[in-house]
């Protein structure tokens, strides 16, 4: 407990040094030159806030994302995804810079530590009140190219997993009824039917004619008495029966 109230005294003493130094010299801030001492106390504050929020445990991660302003909270935030990656602080690595864009101050704090190195950049108004805090893990080469093959086998996985499943949609179809396609096929199995209806009578009027071929032979005599010629005049193709009403 007196190493968690120890902690938050020097990080809230860190905060009021940054507003009351930087508030002070407000007028200097809107300069488009940074003045020597501003920077100086930039620095100072932005390297001193670095190191007390390494020095944090879990624990008092938790206590200052649950109680804190905005800024605290997402400066513990933005540590606590980090801190993983980078281990043990080791040393400072490289100057601390401060550059002006939008009325802003950027404060950057290069560190090494055991894992990788990481910029602390801070962001403070012209007012001389901090905006926000980030973590930016530097991946040596060799990491940067590991995490870009694993992003591009994630990348080609899910492409080919995404073919893969559009493939087996696609061959469920055959199993989805199409009325339209029944339909067709009905009408054209119809249509078929007819046609050999069609093409079956006249075979069938010829096999009745070859049934009734004397009749035929009589009638066709008949016919050629009544016309005054012969049968070789015409031929007899059919013969049908005509209903007559008897009155």
């Amino acid at each position: 407990m007196k190493m968690i109230k120890k902690i938050t005294s020097v990080f809230m003493t860190f905060l009021v040094m940054a507003a009351l130094v930087i508030g002070s010299t407000s007028m200097v801030f809107a300069a488009d030159k940074i003045d020597e001492s501003v920077k100086t106390s930039l620095v100072t504050t932005a390297e001193g806030l670095t190191d007390a929020i390494v020095a944090l445990k879990d624990a008092d991660i938790e206590n200052y994302m649950n109680t804190g302003d905005d800024f605290t909270t997402s400066a513990m935030q933005s540590w606590q995804t980090s801190k993983d990656e980078l281990g043990a602080k080791k040393e400072s690595n490289g100057e601390t810079t401060v550059t002006l864009k939008d009325d802003q101050y950027i404060v950057t704090v290069p560190v090494k530590f055991e894992k990788a190195n990481a910029n602390f950049v801070y962001v403070f108004e012209s007012t001389g009140t901090p905006v926000s805090m980030s973590v930016d893990v530097q991946y040596g080469l060799g990491k940067t190219l590991q995490r870009a093959g694993l992003n591009t086998l994630m990348g080609v996985g899910t492409v080919f997993v995404m073919l893969i499943l559009l493939s087996l949609l696609i061959s469920l179809f055959r199993f989805i009824p199409n009325p339209e396609a029944k339909k067709a096929a009905e009408a054209k199995a119809a249509k078929e039917a007819q046609a050999a209806v069609i093409a079956a009578a006249p075979v069938q009027a010829e096999e009745n004619l070859a049934d009734d071929g004397e009749l035929v032979a009589v009638i066709a005599a008949a016919i050629a008495a009544a016309e005054g010629t012969t049968t070789d005049g015409f031929v007899v193709r059919s013969i049908r029966k005509v209903k007559r009403n008897r009155r």
